[in-house]
């Protein structure tokens, strides 16, 4: 199968410190691929680097035949975005975050109208799409972000953390509209979580990082075995640790507000 993402020899350094060193790793066309580590083990930075918001101190990156850094237009056509934390605008109503994303990806007017009323159908919202986002739940929030994320019709979808903070049912209910959306569109998704059943349910093959480096990848059944645990978790820490981390200096936040400032130049 055709790699739709491809990193080799990523290397990302803040002065001396070195927060991703030298990884490569693919992700083949319509894969459910996870990308877990600890806190602080270079998840969000490479995730920045991945989708044009920091540029890597060497290595390259290409994404359905795009480079990412030479061709960044066409690269981020490619994909779409649900960050871990809430990036709707919640004085606006459900549509009108939509719509607003649309005009930022140049989708005319018609066809806007059209995908909106098609996506916030999937995800159960076409009733509430006047409705203030202020007044949604998390779970609702979650929903319209994917469906939002989806507006373009990327090809990838990356998530970051997409599930945190929602109860079981929620979470369940969101991982059914992504599978299906992933085998009737064909859509890529790229994942991070700290569940890692939830990784270890949908995920087709996981990459670990830790300390800036790839230290395995595999399915979750090949992690599993290499490491003779009974449950994906359990293989996790094996190959980890058990030690705290602290966060990742390049922070949700800044993603998110880089992200925004991309969004109004365009």
């Amino acid at each position: 199968m055709e790699n739709i993402i491809e990193t080799k020899n990523l290397t990302k350094k803040f002065g001396d410190f070195t927060a991703v060193n030298n990884i490569s790793f693919s992700v083949k066309k319509g894969e459910m691929f996870a990308f877990l580590g600890p806190n602080g083990a270079g998840k969000t930075t490479t995730i920045k680097m991945l989708t044009t918001l920091l540029a890597p101190t060497e290595g390259n990156i290409t994404m359905d035949g795009h480079d990412v850094f030479h061709q960044q237009n066409k690269a981020r056509q490619t994909f779409g975005i649900v960050f871990q934390d809430p990036s709707l605008d919640d004085e606006l109503t459900a549509y009108e975050n939509m719509d607003m994303h649309g005009m930022l990806y140049g989708i005319p007017a018609a066809q806007r109208k059209e995908r909106i009323k098609t996506l916030l159908d999937f995800v159960e919202l076409w009733d509430r799409k006047d409705s203030m986002v202020r007044e949604f739940s998390g779970g609702m929030k979650r929903r319209l972000e994917i469906a939002r994320g989806f507006m373009h019709k990327p090809k990838i979808l990356f998530l970051d953390e997409p599930t945190i903070g929602l109860d079981p049912q929620t979470r369940n209910h969101i991982w059914a509209y992504l599978k299906k959306l992933n085998q009737e569109e064909g859509l890529t998704v790229f994942l991070t979580t700290h569940h890692m059943e939830e990784a270890d349910r949908v995920s087709n093959r996981i990459a670990i990082i830790d300390h800036g480096k790839i230290i395995a990848q595999g399915s979750p059944e090949e992690l599993k075995q290499r490491t003779g645990k009974q449950t994906l978790e359990e293989a996790f820490l094996e190959l980890t640790g058990h030690q705290v981390r602290p966060e990742e200096a390049s922070s949700v936040d800044t993603l998110r507000g880089q992200a925004k400032m991309w969004g109004r130049r365009r």
